[in-house]
């Protein structure tokens, strides 16, 4: 019989749970996992490999420990006044959850989230030792101050996340949930705002809320909007006694000089990179309209992907996509697919394969 991972002295928490995966097929369209499909510049791609060139003449050496210059330079793209102390980045948002969660969570200690919500944050509770405790949402994956007090007081946690726009459902969070939550615990409030860049131009984000709240956290990421998922380059935002606590679990020299290069020099190319969203948001409006006309049922979306219902058979209608080179988001929720929003070629390669799909297995009348 084969030895597996049943068979290794694992912690009992462990036992049973499944790692975070999506799919990995490389085929044509790749609109499964949010990433923002249009390259880097080349221009700014070639100061990016410049900036890291440099690095590599000092890599012999440590990195900053306290990466000032990127601190620095995600608070002046951030705005809102933030100083680079009330600035922490990790290899991607991901690690800046568990160092949150290595600080203010651990056994013993419990975390209260929303599904649907992103999968990382159950995995990342468990993973820590933090008891994952899941509420419920509204109708069509809305969250109402009121319900989301209810739970908080219910339930009592020591730190609450927050996703908005929410992954992955990309509905709106409104700031009167954040407020009233904050409000309702002495614990944590972590907002993710990973797709934050998404939202309609002129929208508040999180961050407007840190002052006077010095418990509240907003997440934010370089792998979306900025076309960075590979960099791996994640942060937050939050009151500086904060950021002294995750200095308490970081790894040393826990962001290679390379990242940190790579990072300042695409946040010195701010708008350039953040001019590819107004397209993106304009492919992920046109999916919405014509899969409604399909006689689908998108849901009201501020991130760089669409949630559908309405879909007969969803793991039918991967694969029927998958055979045409078009790979999206099966997320087990009954009658839905996710699909991100790609430039204009890969949104109407997708359009035109669910057309297909829809002909085969015509849309039923569930969901929003």
């Amino acid at each position: 019989m084969a030895f597996t991972l049943e068979d290794l002295p694992i912690r009992d928490d462990l036992r049973g749970l499944s790692p975070y995966g999506a799919p990995q097929k490389h085929v044509r369209v790749q609109l499964n996992v949010n990433e923002n499909t249009h390259p880097v510049p080349d221009d700014v791609a070639q100061d990016i490999v410049e900036s890291i060139r440099v690095a590599l003449q000092t890599v012999n050496r440590y990195p900053d420990r306290e990466f000032t210059a990127l601190r620095e330079s995600l608070a002046a793209y951030l705005g809102h006044d933030l100083r680079a102390e009330q600035i922490w980045a990790a290899n991607g948002s991901n690690e800046v959850i568990q160092q949150l969660l290595q600080a203010f969570g651990g056994p013993g200690r419990s975390v209260l989230g929303f599904p649907p919500t992103y999968s990382m944050h159950s995995i990342i509770a468990a993973g820590t030792g933090s008891r994952w405790i899941a509420a419920e949402r509204d109708d069509a994956f809305r969250i109402s101050p009121e319900t989301a007090v209810a739970a908080v007081r219910e339930h009592q946690p020591d730190l609450v996340f927050l996703c908005g726009p929410n992954n992955p459902t990309g509905t709106p969070l409104d700031l009167a949930t954040i407020q009233a939550v904050y409000d309702a615990t002495d614990g944590i409030v972590m907002v993710d705002e990973a797709y934050a860049e998404f939202m309609p131009i002129g929208q508040p984000s999180a961050i407007t809320l840190l002052p006077g709240r010095e418990r509240l956290v907003v997440s934010r990421t370089m792998s979306k909007a900025f076309a960075f998922a590979g960099a791996r380059v994640g942060y937050l935002a939050a009151h500086p006694a904060v950021i002294d606590a995750l200095r308490l679990v970081r790894l040393p020299y826990h962001l290679s000089a390379l990242t940190q290069a790579a990072a300042v020099a695409a946040l010195r190319h701010a708008p350039e990179m953040l001019a590819m969203v107004d397209d993106i948001r304009g492919q992920r409006d046109r999916m919405v309209t014509e899969l409604r006309a399909m006689g689908y049922a998108p849901y009201e979306t501020w991130s760089n992907f669409v949630l559908f219902g309405g879909v007969a058979d969803p793991n039918a209608a991967f694969e029927s996509l998958l055979e045409e080179d078009v790979i999206v988001r099966d997320l087990g929720i009954p009658n839905h697919l996710r699909v991100s929003a790609g430039t204009e070629s890969e949104t109407t390669a997708f359009l035109d394969a669910m057309r297909r799909v829809a002909a085969e297995q015509p849309p039923v009348r569930v969901g929003a």
